[in-house]
């Protein structure tokens, strides 16, 4: 099938309005949580008519729930190809360093979630009890399979992962706190650097991972 000329402009439209409003919403969520937050101002921020946010998405909750399913889905993706055949200190390393570079780039996404688990996830409860555990359940098995190889410590592999999301989205969830114990007005791009190095030493020390 021949694409019409206007096709593409047509699809490209429709991914910069979306990408428009799922940054508004962002904002929006994250100063105002869900029970907040207005449609009007997601409307506004995005430069759109309040119809095109529900042409895009048919409700608020439907937006919020893209939001955050999104903000999982960045977090993850690094962490997606790994294998029993790959280098656990490269492969951990990479992750942490992800994950506290996206404490630095995307702050509000961070607490965005952590809203929504500390009100016991109404809106993301099922995904994280089925897509969300099966991936979980998949990487744990990675991670056995490193120790049984003897590539690191006997280790729980869901806590290792659990010590890891805690510590990378401590930056982004609690920067107040540690800007003010640290003396610092903002965070430098050498902070996030020194952050990333020394989580990596933590958890592969403690995971009787050589580097």
């Amino acid at each position: 099938m021949v694409s019409k000329p206007g096709d593409y402009k047509t699809g490209k439209i429709r991914v910069d309005n979306e990408a428009a409003i799922l940054a508004a919403a962002e904002q929006e969520f994250a100063a105002r949580g869900f029970n907040g937050a207005s449609i009007n101002r997601i409307a506004e921020g995005a430069g759109v008519p309040r119809p095109n946010v529900h042409y895009y998405f048919k409700s608020k909750t439907d937006l919020y729930i893209k939001v955050l399913k999104n903000i999982v889905y960045l977090w993850n993706d690094w962490f997606n190809q790994i294998s029993p055949d790959d280098d656990p200190a490269t492969a951990l390393g990479a992750y942490i360093h992800a994950k506290v570079m996206y404490s630095k780039t995307n702050p509000l996404a961070s607490k965005i979630f952590a809203s929504e688990i500390l009100h016991g996830a109404p809106h993301l409860s099922n995904y994280l009890k089925t897509d969300f555990r099966l991936w979980l359940r998949q990487k744990a098995k990675v991670i056995d399979s490193w120790i049984e190889q003897g590539k690191m410590d006997p280790i729980e592999p869901f806590h290792l992962i659990f010590f890891i999301w805690a510590s990378t989205q401590h930056y982004a969830d609690f920067d107040i706190q540690v800007t003010s114990v640290l003396g610092k007005k903002k965070l430098t791009n050498n902070d996030f650097d020194a952050i990333a190095e020394n989580l990596t030493h933590i958890v592969l020390k403690g995971c009787g991972i050589k580097t």
